[in-house]
C-alpha cells in the first residue's frame, strides 16, 4: 500500500472536516419526514493545503502522484487531527493547481480534498 510522501506537509489553516451523512428521506402524508441511515459507511472529505518545501519536492510528489498511485489509488496517511493512519485517496483524483511560494528557498503549494470511509 501506498503512503503520502513524509515530504508533503499538509497546512492547518485550510484544514477543515465534512461528510454527507449518507441519510434517505422520506417525506409523510403527515408529520416530519422519515430518516433513515442509507449507508453503514459515509465518505469523509478533507480539504488541505499540501506544503512543499522545495520545488524538487513538488516534482516528486508529481511523480508520485502519476506512477505510485496512478491518479486515483488508494494511499495510508496519518489524519492531520487525530494522527491515526487512514486509507485516503484525491476526491475525483484531483491535486488542483501548483502554487509557488516565494522566499529564500521557493516552494510550492497545491489545495485538495482527500476522502476517506468512516
Amino acid at each position: 500500500m501506498a503512503s503520502l510522501p513524509g515530504y508533503v506537509g499538509i497546512l492547518y489553516d485550510s484544514y477543515g472536516e465534512e461528510f454527507d451523512p449518507a441519510v434517505i428521506e422520506s417525506e409523510m402524508e403527515r408529520g416530519p419526514a422519515k430518516l433513515r441511515v442509507g449507508n453503514s459507511q459515509v465518505v469523509m472529505k478533507l480539504p488541505a493545503t499540501l506544503d512543499f518545501a522545495t520545488l524538487d519536492d513538488a516534482e516528486a510528489f508529481e511523480d508520485w502522484y502519476f506512477t505510485v498511485i496512478k491518479r486515483i489509488d488508494w494511499f495510508d496517511m496519518a489524519h492531520p487531527r487525530t494522527g491515526r493512519t487512514i486509507r485516503a485517496r484525491f476526491e475525483s483524483g484531483k491535486i488542483g493547481k501548483l502554487q509557488l511560494v516565494p522566499g529564500t528557498t521557493p516552494g510550492a503549494q497545491r489545495d485538495v480534498t482527500f476522502e476517506y470511509m468512516r
